[in-house]
Formats: structure tokens, C-alpha cells, sequence
């Protein structure tokens, strides 16, 4: 058996000690000793030496070692041998090889063993950075306890354990202090790797802090059977949380109430008496918008799914209540169903639906050359435009009550008359611009449509290539009350962004600047368009 010396039985006993106490592998602070015991041997034997330490991590022995290139011409006498001076070591050796050749031990010397001391400690340090890192990179979502370790300036440094965490000011419920020693509940919403080591960064504010506390006390959201869909938060004040069940015989708004309240005051609780408003998620886009301006009452909801904007009416008496203080319920609901929302009172809906009937009354008499009355039987039977009018099914005209077949096909053919004369003054005003004809070939291009382009310089089908969709229809920078919309070029016009899209695509194909997709490919893209619908 063989016998460890009491310096070797030590130096083992301080790499499984530094191993336990910074929770890293034994064998990473042995290869940190190797490499600080081999750059203390190359302030001994040169710096130019490739030297080698090796430590037995069953006994503890150490071996000096420095290692030789065998080359047919020296160049480097630290680094390199001849191959008749590397066959002395070894018979068999080859130009190529790698020689190694014992050094004998020698007594480190104070600047040796300082210089070793901060390669252990570098090494130990990185090791326990990483450790931290790939611990913690896995635990994002989750929710952690920990005690305040100290505040700086606001931001309150937390002590996780095995690991520091920040709570930074913006991340803080307002009005809310820590103390050191206090413990505190925070939620782990990022790791990033730093030169300083990896940033922890907790946070009380963050809306699925609230959707993790729910899960902690409601037992079927911890189970699944009931599914926390959105949440949407004012920190410190008011917050909404929709959920749903997937067992029709559980109730997911009750399950997070509890009995008498329980629950979901231990949250409140939790959260500094925030208010919280639980609402049961729907598919339907309008019943779930409905849901999220609770307690307020909705009489109808209005979809714009093309602009993302939903108009909704109340009661008079239900507007302030709707809207909430400072714009608070009606931002949460935003926030929460991902719609813009206006709120309109059931006065100011009916004043402009009365002002709508008034204009389409208007341009019908002016266009169609027809009193007042007709104007508002065809206004008040739905239609919109004069377009409609003249490409409606035969016969549909005179089913409405007041006019005749013969009343009908006349005001039908006004209608197409109207039209032709439109064409005609915006196809002529279309030439006065300079806009070229082959821009008719691009398909949902109208003539008033070429007008608006040529108002704006694109007059031929390279200027149309050379657009972006943002340009034809525009855009909206920002969201909420300070949002900024920029006009585009067919703004006024029914034209979505994948009509734009496709107008100027294909404009690009008819300039040569792409090739036209084949069969396949359109196949393939209306099959992702349908699939991510």
C-alpha cells in the first residue's frame, strides 16, 4: 500500500474542501492546482517552458513535467529536442513527437506561491460563476425565496443561496420596502452571463409573478386543469388574470376565489393589497373583450381585425366605469386581450351612426340623381357605396320596400353610369400624372387607387417594386394614447397589408427583380398562412 505523505493527504483535503464549500467538482479545483503549480515551475524553469503538473487524485502525489517537440533542427531549446537526444528517452521516438521529461521538485518562493494563490483562486471563481449560471439559466419562470442581503440605491440585492439575484427599483411594487435580513418572494425573469459573473434578475412586478402565486395556492392550476391564459397588471394597484378550465365541472373563477376568498387573498397578500380582478378566458375574440372590461357593461362590441382595434359600446352611465381611473380598466383590458379598444357611450355610437346615415344619404342623392327619400331607403337598407349599388344582384333593389323592378334596374344603371364617368375623370387625371398603364396589370390596383400613387411619385412598375407594404398602407408607431399613425400612399382605400404585400411582389416580378413563385410554393405558403390562422 502506498504511503501519502502528510503534504500530499493536504493538498487533497483543501481541493475536496474548496470543491464542498463553493458546490463545484473536485476535480475542477484540482486542474486549477495544476495549472497554478505549473505557472509557478515556469517562473523556476523559464517562462518559454512548457511545463506540465500533474496531481494523483487518489494519493496526491505531484509530477513535474515539461514536455518536448522532437524536431530534425532546433529552434527553441525550451520547447523543442533533436531526435537523437529524444531517442535517448525514448528509443521509438519519432520527428513529431511529444518527449516528456521529469523536473525535479523545487520550494516555491513567495512571489511564486502568490501568483499560484490567484490562479486557484481565478480558477475556483469562474467555475463557481459557471455553476451558478447553468443553475439558475434553468430555473427562469420560476419563482424564488431568498433573504435581502442589502439596497443600493433602491434596488434591493438578494441572497438566493448558491447565488445573488437583484430586484432593480423599476421592478418593485410601489410603495414597497426591504430591509436587510427580510425575506422576500421575487420571480426569476432572466440570467445573463457577464465579465462579473452571471446577473440574476428577479422581479416583483413582472405580470407571471402573479401567475406563479396562483399557481402556488390554486391546486388546479398547479395540476393543469385549470390554464392561467393572459395576465395584465398596474403594479401595486389593479391587475386581471384570465383563466380557463379544461373539466367542465370545475369552475376556473371559483378555483382561483377559494372558499370565502382564501386564495386569491393570499395573493393580494403577497402582492401589498393589490386588486385583482379574475376573468374567465374565452376563444371568441368580442365575448372574451367583454369579459375584460368587467365590472363594467358592454352593449356591443365592434371587431376591426385588419387595424387590430375593437370599438365597444356602454350605458352612458357605465362610461367612467368602463374606462377607470386615469384609463386604468380599459388599459388592463387591452393589455390583457391584446386588442386596441375604443369605448364609446350608446349617445356618441348613435350620433355617429345618425351622422354615417346622413353622408351615404348624401353622396346616393348627388351621385344616383335622387330625392332624399330613396337616398335613405338605400342607406338604411345597409348599402355603403355606390359601388355596391351598381354590382348588386339583380332584383335585390326592388325587394326593397318603397321601390319597384322598374325603380330598381334605373337606379342600377345610374349607379354603373356614375361609375363610368368616375373612371373616366380619374383615368384622365391618371395620364396628367404620368402614371404608366402597365401599373393596371398589377392585380387590386384600382384607377383612383393609380391617382394616389401618382400623387406620390410612384408612376411605373419599378417605383411600385421598389415600395414597402408600410408605405402603401402605413403604420402606427407606439400603442396606446401616444401612438403616432404615418399615412400611406392607399390610405382611404379597403387595402390590407397582404393585398399590399402581394401588389408589390408582384410589381417586383413584373420588373424582373424576382422570379414569380411556382405552383408549389404558393401551395406552400397559403398552407402556413392557414395553419398559423
Amino acid at each position: 500500500m502506498a504511503v501519502v505523505s502528510a503534504n500530499r493527504l493536504e493538498l487533497l483535503q483543501i481541493a475536496e474542501a474548496v470543491a464542498r464549500e463553493k458546490v463545484i467538482d473536485r476535480s475542477i479545483v484540482i486542474d486549477a492546482m495544476e495549472e497554478a503549480i505549473a505557472k509557478a515551475a515556469r517562473s523556476r524553469y523559464g517562462a518559454e517552458t512548457d511545463v506540465h503538473a500533474e496531481i494523483d487524485p487518489k494519493t496526491g502525489a505531484l509530477r513535474l513535467s515539461r514536455h518536448l517537440v522532437v524536431v530534425d533542427q532546433v529552434e527553441n531549446d525550451a520547447r523543442e529536442v533533436t531526435l537523437d537526444q529524444a531517442r535517448r528517452y525514448n528509443p521509438g521516438a519519432l520527428v513529431g513527437d511529444v518527449i516528456s521529461d521529469t523536473l525535479p521538485p523545487f520550494d516555491f518562493g513567495r512571489v511564486a506561491a502568490q501568483s499560484a494563490k490567484q490562479v486557484i483562486v481565478q480558477k475556483v471563481r469562474d467555475a463557481e460563476r459557471d455553476r451558478q449560471f447553468d443553475e439558475y439559466k434553468d430555473r427562469i419562470g420560476e419563482i424564488v425565496n431568498g433573504l435581502v442581503k442589502r439596497v443600493e440605491y433602491g434596488n434591493v440585492i438578494v441572497d438566493l443561496g448558491r447565488g445573488e439575484g437583484i430586484v432593480r427599483r423599476d421592478e418593485m411594487i410601489p410603495r414597497e420596502t426591504f430591509r436587510p435580513g427580510d425575506r422576500i418572494r421575487t420571480y426569476l425573469f432572466d440570467v445573463r452571463r457577464e465579465v462579473r459573473g452571471p446577473q440574476i434578475f428577479l422581479s416583483r412586478s413582472h405580470p407571471q409573478f402573479m401567475a406563479k402565486l396562483f399557481g402556488q395556492e390554486v391546486p388546479e392550476i398547479y395540476d393543469g386543469i385549470v390554464e392561467v391564459k393572459a395576465v395584465a397588471r398596474d403594479p401595486g394597484s389593479r391587475a386581471k388574470i384570465a383563466v380557463i378550465s379544461r373539466d367542465g365541472s370545475i369552475d376556473p373563477v371559483g378555483a382561483c376565489v377559494g372558499m370565502r376568498g382564501s386564495r386569491v387573498q393570499a395573493v393580494v397578500g403577497e402582492l401589498q393589497g393589490e386588486k385583482i380582478d379574475i376573468i374567465p378566458w374565452s376563444e371568441d375574440q368580442a365575448t372574451f373583450i367583454v369579459n375584460a372590461l368587467q365590472p363594467a357593461e358592454v352593449v356591443k362590441v365592434v371587431l376591426d381585425e385588419e387595424a387590430d382595434r375593437i370599438e365597444v359600446v356602454v350605458p352612458d352611465d357605465q362610461l367612467s366605469l368602463a374606462i377607470g381611473r386615469r384609463g386604468q380598466n380599459v388599459r388592463l383590458a387591452s393589455q390583457l386581450t391584446g386588442w386596441d379598444i375604443d369605448i364609446l357611450t350608446e349617445a356618441e355610437e348613435s350620433e355617429r351612426r345618425q351622422k354615417e346615415f346622413a353622408e351615404r344619404t348624401a353622396v346616393f342623392m348627388e351621385a344616383l340623381d335622387v330625392d332624399e327619400t330613396v337616398g335613405q331607403l338605400l342607406a338604411a337598407e345597409g348599402f355603403r357605396n355606390v359601388e355596391e349599388i351598381a354590382y348588386v344582384e339583380a332584383g335585390e333593389l326592388a325587394n326593397i320596400q318603397g321601390l319597384d323592378e322598374e325603380s330598381g334596374t334605373e337606379i342600377q344603371a345610374r349607379a354603373q353610369d356614375h361609375l363610368a364617368r368616375v373612371e373616366s375623370e380619374f383615368d384622365a387625371k391618371r395620364q396628367e400624372l404620368g402614371v404608366q398603364d402597365e401599373l393596371r396589370e398589377i392585380d387590386g390596383i384600382t384607377t383612383p387607387m393609380l391617382v394616389a400613387l401618382g400623387q406620390n411619385d410612384v408612376k411605373t412598375i419599378e417605383d411600385l417594386a421598389g415600395c414597402a407594404t408600410d408605405d402603401l398602407v402605413g403604420y402606427t408607431e407606439g400603442r396606446g394614447p401616444e401612438a403616432t399613425r404615418h399615412a400611406g400612399y392607399l390610405d382611404g382605400f379597403e387595402v390590407s397589408r397582404t393585398e399590399a404585400e402581394a401588389m408589390v411582389m408582384t410589381a417586383r416580378v413584373h420588373a424582373g427583380w424576382i422570379e414569380a413563385p411556382t405552383e408549389p410554393e404558393i401551395a406552400e405558403g397559403e398552407a402556413e398562412e392557414t395553419a398559423s390562422a
